[in-house]
């Protein structure tokens, strides 16, 4: 295995993150990849100085970024790390970022406003080998990268099912599977499939809602298409959880509806109301750990299915695979 190096801030919640990914790569593939501290300074007026604390020269640095920092902080610490590890002389830079910001701004959909996740793309992409990230809101924006930069967009959804038959599969015996909206409907079959590889005897029904909004940020009303929910346990299978305002309102709906248990994972917490509005509406609030601080909300570690990534990408193995 070629000279390989994990880089992230050891006073950041990634560091943290970092760990559980070296520990994986050195359990499950006899391989020690050496973590390196990036030292984070700020000036009085709080502009980014980072450091590296040991020699990435001629190394594969795979840099993971905190996702819990502010958009802006996190996009701006990007930036500079990519030039300090180019300028440093590293054989190679991948960004490993667990959520990409910016994701949600794929398109122009209304005058005289920014394609954002474009221009993320076209200031963190040039120079760089790879990014890996997860669960992006819209796949097309991997289009927006260098053509000589893959993005490997790698699902949650395997490391979901298998905690889920693990911890709660009494539950998964009359359960079915909703997207909160039409767009995420192939996210929920995916979840389906590798739930039913896991649990064969179990037959799970899908549904979506329908979203009805009054004005842009907000959701007047939701109606369901499927089949009835009467008697049945409920998860909800989204990427990102920003209020949860459309959520607890599927919830309200689904009780109506003669749910039994509700259930909600989203991969990307922001929970920017906090977690009350879904926690005293669900059953069980689930998200991943791509986001690092949450409150009354079980957490699923997906650090696993990065650190496959990572050890797939340095010995040129199939990423794919895992998600087959």
């Amino acid at each position: 295995m070629r000279c390989a190096i994990l880089l992230a801030s050891k006073n950041s919640d990634a560091w943290q993150f970092c760990e559980k990914i070296h520990e994986y790569i050195k359990k499950e593939k006899f391989v020690d990849i050496p973590i390196c501290e990036l030292e984070i300074n700020k000036f009085r007026n709080d502009e980014i100085l980072p450091r590296s604390i040991s020699n990435i020269r001629g190394k594969d640095v795979y840099y993971i970024a905190d996702s819990s920092k502010s958009p802006n902080d996190w996009w701006v610490e990007i930036l500079l790390v990519k030039d300090l590890i180019l300028n440093a002389s590293a054989n190679s830079l991948t960004l490993v970022l667990p959520d990409m910001y910016y994701s949600r701004q794929d398109r122009k959909n209304e005058p005289r406003v920014p394609i954002s996740a474009r221009a993320l793309a076209s200031s963190i992409g040039p120079g760089i080998k790879k990014i890996i990230t997860m669960d992006l809101h819209a796949a097309q924006i991997q289009g927006f990268y260098p053509s000589k930069v893959p993005v490997d967009n790698l699902y949650s959804f395997p490391a979901v099912a298998k905690y889920l038959v693990e911890n709660y599969r009494e539950e998964l015996k009359n359960l079915k599977i909703i997207s909160p909206d039409a767009g995420g409907v192939e996210r929920a079959k995916s979840f389906r499939k590798r739930l039913g590889k896991l649990t064969p005897e179990n037959d799970y029904d899908i549904g979506f809602m329908i979203k009805q909004r009054p004005r842009a940020g907000e959701v007047g009303s939701v109606k369901y298409i499927g089949e009835s929910y009467y008697g049945k346990n409920v998860l909800i299978v989204d990427d990102i959880v920003d209020s949860g305002g459309t959520l607890a309102l599927n919830a309200e709906v689904l009780k109506k509806e003669g749910a039994k248990k509700i259930f909600c994972y989203a991969t990307h917490g922001l929970f920017t109301k906090g977690t009350e509005i879904l926690t005293s509406r669900f059953d069980k609030v689930f998200t991943s750990n791509t986001r690092y601080n949450k409150d009354n909300i079980e957490v699923i570690d997906i650090s696993s299915l990065f650190a496959e990534a990572i050890y797939r990408a340095q010995t040129n193995e199939s990423v794919s695979e895992l998600f087959e």
